[in-house]
């Protein structure tokens, strides 16, 4: 109930404003139609009856009293001073509005007092009414039907001020309510995901996981040779979670250009044919997709190809139906989870550079400033507290150096436009020409993409392993080579400094991190020295899905790499077939 206490604490001042604006008005009827001695009289204990309402508006029985005592003045006032010209009429419309703004308030849990406010502002009203009309005869017969006229007129502006009053409550909590409704749901879904996420077993919600599981499963029918799981990715594209296949099957992942594909998903039925689901298959061979549905959505294609183009009849799509039953809704469940948990960490990323931005940087900045400072109104004579001073401003400069780096690292994300391939490229780069390091890249990135967590982890892996040759190898040199073609990926980092035995403690840290990301997304990590001197760390994921070589690539820093490296800097080379490019800096 904060929102409605805020509300109410909003409203306190426009209340008192109203009471004053009509007591005022009821004072100079008064002293014009009565005598400034009655007017005197009545409107001080007008005032007194007022006075709960004004100093605490939000008592439960003290506020509700003073209303009732305003409204019971009123009447006896109005009685008291020959019923006409009714000059104190006109003040019933601030008890009337505020018992109907309190009463529109939602009522709280055990809140014995909430049918007091319900049924307060009817109430008023209907103590109004009969005071005034009870003692209609008592006024002169020839003044009696203005009395009347004038009694109920000054009712219905009140009860149009109460519903009014009413109204504008009831709208305000409305719209609080509305704005805080996604955030409602959001909470009770959140915590219903983590109380199921506790009592599922751990690898339930692995999106990779679920999707081998499902590929297993598939490649058990009989005539299967090849099968694969596909899900949706950005830019209308299909991401591989998971494949079976005896040599690498290039699986097209672009809906728009296999019906198969494109009508299964939009169909969500079961669909077969003697069209290819993926570039390298040659020959005739038969194809089956089974969409995976949960609640009236798609949530993917399981893609199944056999050499034999008559393996798939109705017997076969039948079992294939039955053994992936089930599936989607798992395999939803972990996308979902593993979207969010994306979600949280980008937005907690963020968080952490804004605040890192806005405190200790500006903090370091302030310092540095300082520093320079002192070292202006240093008498000649102090070249030893110079030196010191120099040597602090040598040391801050290069905190606000790192400090910029993990900002710049914080913000990096793979854009769903560019890919992992240039993300990595251009943290690279940054690193290397704020570091003076030259830098080499070799990008191989086919139009497939992988599931976007594999593809953060796998830029974060990228990201530590720079940084590491940055701060720690003292290195002159970098390569980066970068090779993307789902499911199979390898990501290497290799630089020409002083190698693994002059890792600080916090390099090694790092290892241990790249290691755990590496494990998380099923890949393998390693790192060995590279020769003559420097370090290698690699990440490969489904080594054994790693296309045929086209010849044996250079080692990064022999006489080879240079070469090559000369050729791509003057003519870079591109792979037609892929879309994904090579260059150098």
């Amino acid at each position: 109930m904060g929102e409605e206490a805020a509300l109410e604490r909003q409203w306190r001042l426009p209340a008192v404003a109203l009471r004053g604006a009509l007591f005022a008005l009821v004072a100079v009827f008064g002293w014009a139609s009565v005598g400034l001695a009655e007017a005197a009289t009545w409107c001080g204990i007008l005032a007194l009856a007022a006075l709960p309402g004004v100093v605490l508006p939000r008592h439960r029985l003290l506020a509700p009293a003073g209303r009732l005592a305003e409204v019971a003045v009123v009447v006896l006032g109005t009685l008291a001073t020959g019923g006409l010209p009714a000059w104190m009429l006109p003040y019933l419309i601030a008890p009337f509005a505020t018992a109907a703004f309190d009463a529109a308030a939602p009522a709280e849990e055990g809140d014995r007092w909430s049918r007091l406010r319900t049924w307060g502002p009817p109430a008023l009203v209907a103590l109004a009414a009969v005071g005034l009309i009870a003692q209609a005869p008592r006024v002169a017969d020839f003044n009696r039907g203005t009395y009347v006229s004038t009694a109920a007129v000054a009712l219905a502006f009140g009860l149009a001020s109460a519903v009014g009053a009413w109204w504008l409550r009831r709208s305000r909590t409305s719209d609080m309510h509305h704005s805080q409704l996604p955030y409602a749901e959001a909470a009770a879904l959140l915590t219903q995901l983590r109380v199921v996420a506790r009592q599922l077993p751990g690898s339930t919600l692995d999106p990779g996981g679920i999707a081998t599981e499902i590929v297993d499963t598939a490649s058990r029918i009989p005539g299967v040779e090849r099968a694969a799981v596909l899900s949706a990715a950005s830019g209308r594209r299909l991401v591989v979670l998971a494949e079976h296949a005896e040599e690498r099957v290039d699986w097209e992942t672009s809906p728009q250009l296999n019906s198969l594909l494109a009508d299964a998903w939009a169909g969500q039925k079961p669909q077969a044919g003697q069209v290819p689901l993926s570039r390298s298959t040659q020959g005739p061979v038969a194809s089956l997709v089974i969409p995976l549905v949960a609640e009236g959505r798609t949530v993917g294609l399981v893609a199944i190809e056999s050499d034999d183009p008559a393996a798939f009849g109705p017997e076969a799509i039948t079992a294939a139906e039955e053994r992936t039953k089930g599936a989607a809704l798992r395999l939803e469940t972990a996308l979902l989870f593993e979207d969010v948990r994306s979600m949280a960490t980008t937005e907690e990323r963020q968080r952490l550079a804004r605040e890192i931005h806005d405190g200790i940087a500006q903090e370091l900045a302030m310092l540095g400033y300082g520093i320079d400072n002192a070292m202006a109104i240093l008498p000649p004579e102090a070249g030893e507290a110079k030196g010191e001073l120099e040597d602090l401003r040598s040391e801050v400069t290069r905190l606000v150096t790192e400090l910029r780096f993990s900002l710049f690292e914080l913000r990096s994300n793979v854009d769903r436009q560019g890919g992992l391939a240039s993300a990595i490229a251009d943290y690279a780069r940054t690193v290397g020409a704020s570091a003076g390091l030259r830098v080499h890249l070799s990008l191989d990135e086919g139009g497939a993409r992988l599931p976007a967590s594999t593809e953060a982890e796998l830029l974060r892996i990228a990201q530590e392993a720079i940084t590491n040759a940055r701060k720690h190898a003292r290195a002159e040199n970098l390569w980066v080579t970068c090779e993307v073609d789902p499911p199979y990926t390898r990501i290497e980092v290799t630089d020409d400094g002083q190698g693994l035995s002059g890792e600080a403690s916090e390099g090694r840290y790092g290892l241990a991190i790249m290691s755990e990301r590496a494990e998380r997304i099923r890949g393998s990590l390693e790192i060995r020295p590279h020769q003559p001197h420097g370090t290698t760390v690699a990440v490969v994921l489904n080594a054994g899905a790693r296309p045929t070589p086209r010849a044996e690539a250079p080692r990064p820093g022999s006489a080879a790499w240079a070469a090559a490296d000369r050729a791509r800097t003057e003519q870079p080379a591109r792979r037609p077939d892929r879309g994904g490019g090579r260059g150098s800096q």
